[in-house]
């Protein structure tokens, strides 16, 4: 399948409306039939954390909002570019990739038919990047940050931190893949290590594990 090669791209919600995020997009766009888009849930997982506090419903309703939120912000960002493509399935995944076009993932389908997945706000789009990487074979995970890093981080400090949610260093470790978190103003040398199969900006460790492979720095 040719997903196994692709590289999974986690568009953090807080570049939603940012300076860069249509860099970014031409970043991706120019490395077509390589990643897969997966976006955050940016204002509108904001907006469902909000109405929770007020309306008091329960953590399996918010997440199945907040997937819906994934899939708002996916599809805002899916109609900026002409080569990219809402997909709900690895089998959607793999055609958008073997037709040169860049998947932008709807989590809604397959999450919610996962039983590994638990109903918290634990788990965001962070975990579940992870997650699709591991279902697709992907052996590189990108996820692009508002916060700047200066080296390699370990995922249970980046946990602890808030920089990525409580459940993504477990499911990075199940998934298998390399990964890298990258600032989101640091797109400018992005395509050229994307395009050569490398990641950009700095190497995630799994519970201080040594990583395998290389990862650049931007």
């Amino acid at each position: 399948m040719r997903s196994r090669a692709a590289i999974v791209v986690k568009l953090g919600g807080s570049q939603a409306g940012g300076l860069h995020v249509g860099r970014w997009l031409d970043v991706l766009a120019s490395c077509a039939g390589q990643v897969v888009l997966v976006a955050g849930g940016g204002p509108f997982a904001d907006a469902v954390r909000t109405a929770q506090s007020k309306m008091g419903f329960d953590d399996v309703t918010a997440h199945h909002m907040a997937l819906l939120a994934m899939e708002q912000f996916g599809r805002a960002l899916a109609s900026l570019r002409p080569g990219f493509a809402l997909a709900d399935s690895t089998a959607a995944v793999a055609g958008a990739l073997q037709a040169g076009r860049v998947p932008v993932w709807a989590p809604l389908f397959m999450v919610s038919r996962a039983p590994d997945i638990p109903a918290s706000w634990d788990v965001t789009s962070d975990s579940l990047a992870a997650w699709l990487a591991g279902q697709l074979g992907a052996k590189r995970l990108l996820l692009i940050k508002h916060d700047v890093m200066v080296g390699p981080a370990d995922a249970g400090d980046l946990a602890s931190r808030g920089v990525v949610d409580a459940a993504f260093p477990d499911f990075l470790d199940a998934s298998g893949a390399e990964a890298a978190i990258v600032a989101g103003h640091d797109h400018a040398a992005a395509r050229a290590i994307i395009q050569g199969g490398g990641l950009p900006g700095y190497r995630i460790l799994v519970r201080e594990a040594e990583a395998r492979g290389l990862v650049s720095a931007p």
